[in-house]
């Protein structure tokens, strides 16, 4: 996928994200059901992590295709995909 289309997919996941935010406050306000609320609580934590997977995926494509990649450089995307991963 092209670069310009991952990041327009990636506001466009954040929005929806940002959607589901806006409706669990308006479920909390009208004193919705816990099990209503965290379903929706849980759509919005898998909906972060999709994002976060698409971002590190597209970062660590980027910096593991270059020629020339130090060791070093290895090891500070293997960190960033360890703290995501946590």
């Amino acid at each position: 996928m092209e670069q310009q289309q991952i990041r327009k997919d990636i506001l466009n996941r954040l929005k929806t994200i940002k959607g589901h935010i806006q409706g669990i406050e308006k479920m909390i306000d009208e004193e919705k059901s816990c099990e209503d609320v965290l379903l929706q609580i849980a759509a919005v934590k898998s909906s972060v992590e999709k994002v976060g997977s698409i971002i590190i995926e597209g970062h660590a494509k980027d910096c593991l295709l270059k020629e020339n990649i130090t060791a070093e450089e290895v090891e500070r995307i293997l960190k960033t995909v360890m703290k995501f991963a946590k």
